[in-house]
């Protein structure tokens, strides 16, 4: 057994293949008598290795083996039914007196806990708001109404909204704050997390206002139960759909150009 802090291939199993060798995004196993090693002790453990493996030779210690599951071409989306539910999509926000069962609350984290990272950074976390919608949101309804006149001068658009007290979530029943420093790898996970929503037959809405409002709030953070440093990417407000789309929308030519 070849054993490193980040990564262990058992080398009774190696074949020496050099599946892993050529698919490691940061050339970290070379072959030595024909078998694959591990060069450094430390490595991004994207899991590359553990997945092109034929043999199942390479393990990561630091995670749970038991979430490994084997894939086959069988398991890969239908593109046309995958395009058709995102051209269907819309921001609900009407939504029925019904809660969101904690099953499919989880579901939809899985969603964004497997999304790629940024160097396999894994730096997206979860508030998961099911029991104080109505004190949290009420707190970002008064700083809203503070700040809409100052606002106003910057985002006109604010001028016209009405501040009611279902003004960010709607009523409803859930709403997951995702947590990132990196925006982009909090926004990539949200979207995965949407479309996880959608097949368990849930709507969604993303509350831009919320999520600037918690990153300026001293008081919502605490009531999130936020860190020091954590910093809101984005906010998805979920619930069963109290509204039936017919059909799909019109949208602007995609701006496309090939070089």
């Amino acid at each position: 057994m070849d054993m490193k802090s980040d990564v262990s291939i058992d080398l009774e199993k190696c074949i020496g293949c050099s599946k892993c060798v050529k698919d490691c995004p940061e050339h970290n196993i070379v072959m030595e008598n024909n078998k694959a090693v591990i060069r450094r002790d430390e490595c991004l453990k994207c899991g590359h290795c553990v997945a092109i493996c034929p043999k199942n030779a390479v393990r990561i210690p630091q995670y749970d083996e038991e979430e490994i599951i084997p894939i086959s071409g069988e398991d890969k989306l239908n593109s046309d039914t995958l395009l058709k539910v995102i051209k269907g999509g819309r921001s609900i926000r009407q939504f029925k007196d019904i809660p969101v069962e904690k099953e499919k609350l989880m579901q939809i984290i899985e969603a964004g806990r497997y999304t790629a990272t940024a160097s396999n950074k894994q730096d997206v976390s979860y508030i998961v708001i099911t029991e104080k919608n109505k004190e949290i949101e009420k707190e970002a309804v008064k700083l809203l109404r503070l700040l809409k006149k100052p606002l106003g001068l910057f985002i006109p658009i604010v001028k016209s909204i009405t501040i009611d007290d279902e003004f960010y979530f709607k009523n409803a029943p859930a709403v997951i704050v995702v947590v990132s420093k990196d925006q982009v790898n909090g926004s990539l996970a949200a979207s995965n997390m949407e479309l996880m929503a959608e097949s368990l037959g849930l709507g969604t809405f993303y509350s831009g206002f919320f999520t600037r409002a918690v990153n300026i709030s001293a008081k919502l953070r605490n009531l999130l139960r936020m860190e020091k440093g954590q910093k809101v990417a984005t906010v998805l407000v979920i619930g069963y759909p109290n509204v039936t789309y017919e059909r799909t929308v019109p949208r602007k030519k995609a701006d496309v150009q090939f070089v």
